[in-house]
């Protein structure tokens, strides 16, 4: 019977559970295939294994499915070579893996950040494939990510970056096939230099990207969108456990981007009072609540987070231990360990990040009875308002901000309420049904589409 193109390339392929599943040559210099190989499994693509083979321990796959479901289709490695301001010409790594297209286009961000490789984009690429499903929006999952301090770099020279990435991986990419979008230290101005180089070689197109500028044919609310859809989700846990409102509930938050810092602020909304934050640089907390507008205006003038006014300097790492209803960790992978995961004094952790818990980390939040929000749900909203965003590009029309809040309302409700009768039903925790939801839809796709 006929395959999926994402099972079909890796059994072409003949990959391994995180075999190199095709590199391309294209202008910029290409990677060896041995240095790729060469990288072992990192810490965060074991773990997304490790939280995905629980849950097939429920479903009871044979081998061969849970192999085809694991595996990427497709992974990519470029270097980028760019004349920076100096005259100097320096060579950047780039990496795009594109993990599942059962569902629908590849889906994924891009990101900029100096400790970016391989493995933690492959791991981030399968998250995203079981985050779409758990969403149910029809696409597949795909990861992007150039190692690179962008901090260092001049406005002109990430113009440059962004180009030549584009130049790069042009033939993989496009708005039926792989569609990027912003993460990590990239935003609408990096969507908007992708959008404009890739229409130089494809024609004018808009859905090659989602994350745009509003004015450059991008969704209303999606800046906000990750953030809020973690504030839906939040109410919908608290709901369902049945511990009241949100306005009833204490919240620190790890992480003042644009995902920590719209959350907190649509916390408070609602009536919830943040006791605490922390960037990368420090830590502040106000007992009777942040004055969460202030710290933003704050922060946007320039000025240290610890600065503010209207709070007290803590150590950033103290942050996660400080006693609270609700801990939202929206900054980096893996801060939730074996060795700090019992130090907790948090009701409930709304992973708003990718992949804030480790296994070890998981099993004691478990066992110290911490019900765990998991990422692949609580930060889902980002990517549903990018498929709004590249369903209004294919229709050229765009919806007003309280349509699109709307339907982000309905879709991270409807998700939950899958995700929590599978909880009841196989009595599994909260992150084991999610994968279970997010396992059956792909699952379902590649058998319609032909596995056997």
């Amino acid at each position: 019977m006929a395959l999926s193109y994402a099972v079909r390339g890796a059994l072409q392929q003949g990959v391994g559970l995180f075999g190199q599943a095709g590199l391309f040559q294209n202008a910029a210099a290409s990677v060896g295939v041995s240095a790729l190989q060469r990288r072992a499994a990192s810490s965060h693509a074991e773990n997304t294994n490790m939280f995905l083979r629980e849950a097939l321990n429920e479903l009871e796959y044979p081998e061969k499915l849970q192999k085809l479901l694991l595996t990427p289709n497709r992974e990519m490695g470029v270097e980028l070579v760019v004349q920076m301001d100096s005259g100097e010409i320096e060579v950047f790594n780039a990496y795009r893996v594109q993990h599942n297209n059962s569902r629908g286009p590849f889906k994924g961000g891009l990101r900029y950040h100096h400790q970016v490789d391989l493995d933690d984009v492959r791991s981030l690429a399968s998250l995203m494939t079981w985050k779409t499903a758990v969403m149910d929006i029809p696409f597949g999952g795909a990861k992007g990510g150039v190692t690179v301090d962008p901090k260092a770099l001049s406005e002109r020279e990430l113009e440059k970056l962004t180009r030549k990435l584009v130049q790069a991986i042009k033939e993989i990419i496009g708005p039926s096939e792989d569609i990027p979008a912003p993460d990590m230290n990239t935003g609408a101005r990096e969507m908007a230099w992708f959008f404009d180089e890739y229409s130089k070689y494809k024609g004018f197109s808009p859905g090659v990207v989602t994350g745009k500028p509003v004015h450059l044919h991008g969704s209303l609310g999606r800046e906000a969108a990750t953030g809020r859809g973690t504030v839906f989700a939040i109410r919908e846990m608290l709901k369902a456990t049945h511990a009241g409102r949100i306005q009833d509930h204490s919240f620190v938050i790890q992480g003042f981007g644009n995902v920590g810092a719209w959350a907190a602020d649509i916390l408070t909304d609602h009536g919830g009072k943040v006791l605490a934050v922390s960037d990368a640089f420090g830590a502040i907390q106000n007992e009777n609540g942040l004055d969460i507008k202030a710290l933003r205006a704050h922060v946007a003038a320039g000025k240290q987070l610890t600065e503010f006014g209207g709070g007290a300097a803590i150590a950033k790492e103290e942050l996660l231990y400080m006693p609270c209803d609700v801990l939202v960790p929206a900054a980096i992978g893996g801060v939730i360990d074996k060795h700090n995961a019992g130090r907790l004094q948090c009701k409930f952790v709304a992973e708003a990040a990718n992949g804030p818990t480790t296994p070890e980390g998981d099993a004691i939040l478990r066992d110290n009875g911490i019900i765990v929000l998991p990422d692949i749900y609580t930060n889902g909203g980002g990517v549903t308002v990018s498929f709004f965003e590249w369903v209004q590009n294919l229709q050229n029309f765009k919806w007003d901000e309280d349509d699109v809040n709307r339907k982000l309302d309905r879709k991270m409700t409807d998700a939950f309420q899958k995700i929590w009768a599978i909880h009841k039903e196989k009595a599994v925790p909260l992150r084991v049904a999610a994968f279970v939801k997010a396992l059956q839809e792909v699952t379902r796709a590649e058998i319609h589409r032909g596995f056997d």
